[in-house]
């Protein structure tokens, strides 16, 4: 206990020099080192100030720059995707024509059926296999191959149409992704450290998704306007290939119409020209068989004027052979009368050209039937060629679509 309230020690003034010495050499120490680090501090505080924002100035340029990229590309696919809308309905037009000229088609094509099956009731002669046949077998060739181009050219305009649309699609793809990061970047460009909603995000730095290089972002885009480019070269190439298609079978089936209609004049007129021969034919063959009729009635006559004469020559033969003895001489009238009867018998014999005439008068009748039914079959063709198919064929119409 007297331990405890013993006196501390007491240092000698030399110490207490020495102590407040060092107390003022260290204190002077720590105030040059604090300041050394307050001039570093400030020093860095400028560096990093002027580096962060040297280099939010440059992601700013950076940001501004992708929008200009991203500005520049959705222009390019916005130019592409109006030119490939505007070509596939232009195309959808022509699809409509190439439809329109399709259906025009069919009507042609039952009109030269129909006219090849009515010329098969053609009678007789008549029914030959003559150039108007032949031009409606041909009409109906030439139809069915029409039929067939326009058919290929419609699948082909429909697959294009398709091409285009896929084309089309992509784009529109390609430019809702641009629309979307543009206006993050818009948004992104508008950030600044006053900006209320700006946070910290604990994964920022961490990468997620399938990121992909600039040079594959600019291929894709790429990639895509050139696809529709090549499908409006396409669709450019098949509109003048239908144009030429519609133009020539247009021209070809026309052609091909007056063709037949021409054959089908001068068939009839052919079949007219022969009709009014026959017809002529026939008049002489009737004014012919009244000139028999008269001239077997003259020989009847004349058969039968001769049946008194022949009676009377041959009872005064008969009586004169009773005349008696030296009296039944062949005197003059006995001879006159022989030769009478002689002469009267052969002109009867001459007379028996009635059994001819009547021959030639059933001929006549025979040759009448026959140039009467021969004109029926020209009636009959010119029936189905004038009135059933040259006007079924007026109702045509090809028109260019």
């Amino acid at each position: 206990m007297a331990r405890l309230l013993q006196a501390p020690p007491k240092f000698h003034p030399s110490e207490w020099a020495t102590a407040n010495k060092m107390q003022c050499a260290s204190t002077e120490s720590q105030k040059s080192r604090s300041e050394r680090m307050t001039a570093e501090s400030r020093r860095l505080q400028d560096e990093i100030e002027k580096t962060t924002q040297k280099t939010q100035s440059d992601v700013n340029k950076k940001i501004d720059q992708r929008r200009d990229e991203i500005k520049f590309w959705k222009q390019e696919l916005d130019n592409k995707l109006e030119q490939i809308v505007h070509e596939t309905e232009v195309l959808l037009t022509f699809k409509t024509r190439l439809e329109k000229s399709l259906e025009s088609c069919k009507e042609p094509l039952d009109i030269a059926q129909k006219c090849l099956l009515n010329r098969q009731r053609r009678a007789g002669i008549d029914l030959v296999h003559d150039e108007v046949d032949q031009e409606l077998a041909k009409e109906a060739e030439v139809l069915h191959g029409v039929i067939a181009l326009l058919e290929r050219t419609l699948e082909q305009t429909n697959e294009q149409i398709r091409l285009n649309r896929s084309a089309k699609y992509d784009l529109e793809m390609d430019l809702k992704d641009k629309f979307t990061a543009l206006m993050i970047d818009d948004y992104c460009a508008s950030l600044t450290d006053n900006t209320p909603d700006i946070r910290y995000a604990d994964n920022a730095l961490k990468i997620e998704g399938n990121f992909v290089s600039p040079e594959d972002w600019i291929d894709f885009s790429n990639i895509n306007v050139e696809k529709a480019e090549k499908q409006r070269n396409n669709s450019l190439v098949l509109r003048a290939l239908i144009d030429g298609i519609l133009s020539q079978t247009v021209s070809d089936m026309c052609k091909q119409r007056e063709t037949v209609n021409v054959a089908f004049r001068n068939r009839v007129k052919e079949v007219k020209d022969a009709k009014n021969k026959l017809e002529t034919l026939l008049a002489m063959v009737m004014d012919e068989t009244t000139s028999q009729e008269k001239n077997i009635a003259a020989l009847k006559k004349a058969i039968a004027d001769k049946e008194g004469p022949v009676k009377v020559a041959q009872t005064r033969l008969e009586a004169r052979k009773h005349r008696p003895n030296v009296e039944l001489c062949y005197d003059t009238v006995q001879y006159r009368l022989t030769s009478e009867v002689q002469e009267i018998r052969k002109n009867i014999q001459r007379q028996d050209t009635l059994a001819q005439a009547e021959a030639e008068l059933k001929a006549l009748s025979r040759r009448q039937l026959s140039l009467e039914e021969e004109i029926q079959v020209k009636e009959n063709t010119l029936y189905i060629d004038e009135v059933l198919c040259m006007q079924m064929r007026e109702s045509v119409s090809i028109n260019s679509f």
